[in-house]
C-alpha cells in the first residue's frame, strides 16, 4: 500500500485503542443486556471520525474538489475539517469535553447540507446516491447532537428534532434497500454486495426491514430508546459481518473499503447515541438509572 494508504488506519486506531482504554475504566463490564450497547455511543462515533480526519489529510486534493467553488482556500478547508474531526475524535474517545465534540459535529454536518449536500441535489434530483448522502449526513448530525444533548443536559426541547432527523432518513434507506437490495446494505450509496458474501440478497432485505420496523418506531415516538439500540447494534452486526471481510479483502481501496465500513459504524453510532439520549433506560439491579449512560 502506499505510504498515505496508512493514514487513515493509523488515526483510527489511535481512536480505537483510546477509546477502548476509556470504555474499560467505564460502565460497559457493569452495564446489563442492550445497555451494553448503549456504552459504545462514544467509540462508534470517535473511530469513523478519526478515520475520516485521515482521508482529509490523505486525500486533500480530491476533497478539496468538494469545496464549493466560490469559498477561497480549499485546501486549508479540507486540513481545518480534518484537524477538526481528529480533535473530535480524540475528545470522544477519552470523554474530555465530549459534549462540545459531539456538537459542534452534528453543526458541522448540517451546514454541509446547504453548503454541498442540497446543492447537489438539486443539481440531479433524480439521483438516488445524492440523496442518499444529504440524508446520511442528516442522520449522522442528528445522532450526534443528542449525544450532545444526553452529556450536557441541555437543551433536551431539541431531541424531537434529532429524533427526526434520524427516523426519516432510515426510513429512506429503508425503501433504497427494497428497492436495491443488491447495494450493499447500512447507507444504500454505490457499493454493491461481493457475490461471495453469503446470502447476499437476503442482507439488503433484511436490512430493509429492520430500518423499516425502527424507523417508523422513531417517527412515531414510540420506545424510542429500544428502537434506537436494536437499530444500532443490528447495523453494528452489518460492519462485521459485511464490510469488515470487505476491508480484509482489499485493504488498499479506501474509497470502496474502510470508507463504507466506517460509514456504516458511524450510522449505527448515530443510533446509539440516540438511544442513549432517551428516558427508557433499562433499570439497574438497585433500581436507578446508570448515570454513565443518562449523560448524568
Amino acid at each position: 500500500m502506499a505510504w498515505d494508504t496508512y493514514i487513515p488506519y493509523l488515526t483510527g486506531a489511535v481512536a480505537f485503542a483510546l477509546g477502548v482504554a476509556t470504555l474499560g475504566r467505564k460502565g460497559f463490564a457493569r452495564s446489563r443486556g442492550l445497555d451494553k450497547v448503549v456504552t459504545l455511543a462514544r467509540l462508534a462515533m470517535a473511530v469513523p471520525l478519526a478515520v475520516f480526519a485521515g482521508d482529509h489529510f490523505a486525500s486533500a486534493e480530491s476533497i478539496a474538489r468538494i469545496v464549493p467553488s466560490w469559498i477561497p482556500g480549499h485546501l486549508f478547508w479540507v486540513y481545518f475539517v480534518g484537524v477538526c474531526l481528529f480533535a473530535a475524535a480524540l475528545s470522544l474517545a477519552v470523554e474530555k469535553y465530549a459534549a462540545l465534540a459531539a456538537a459542534l459535529f452534528g453543526i458541522m454536518l448540517l451546514l454541509f447540507e446547504p453548503l454541498i449536500s442540497i446543492p447537489a441535489v438539486l443539481t440531479a434530483p433524480s439521483n438516488r446516491i445524492l440523496w442518499a448522502v444529504a440524508l446520511r449526513d442528516l442522520c449522522f448530525s442528528g445522532g450526534a447532537l443528542s449525544f450532545a444533548i444526553a452529556l450536557s443536559g441541555s437543551w433536551k426541547s431539541l431531541l424531537t428534532v434529532t429524533r427526526l432527523f434520524i427516523a426519516v432518513p432510515i426510513l429512506f434507506f429503508a425503501v433504497e434497500h427494497f428497492l436495491h437490495p443488491e447495494f450493499a446494505p447500512g447507507v444504500p450509496l454505490a457499493l454493491r454486495t461481493p457475490e461471495w458474501i453469503p446470502i447476499r440478497l437476503f442482507w439488503g432485505y433484511a436490512t430493509g426491514a429492520v430500518f423499516l420496523i425502527t424507523g417508523l418506531s422513531l417517527l412515531a415516538n414510540r420506545k424510542t430508546r429500544l428502537a434506537a439500540t436494536w437499530l444500532g447494534l443490528i447495523i453494528l452486526v452489518l460492519c462485521l459481518a459485511i464490510y469488515l471481510p470487505i476491508v480484509i479483502s482489499k485493504p488498499s481501496d479506501i474509497g470502496n473499503g474502510l470508507n463504507y465500513l466506517m460509514d456504516t459504524l458511524l450510522l449505527s453510532g448515530a443510533a446509539i447515541a440516540f438511544a442513549a439520549s432517551q428516558p427508557d433506560a433499562p433499570r439497574s439491579s438497585s433500581g436507578h438509572m446508570e448515570s454513565s449512560q443518562t449523560g448524568h
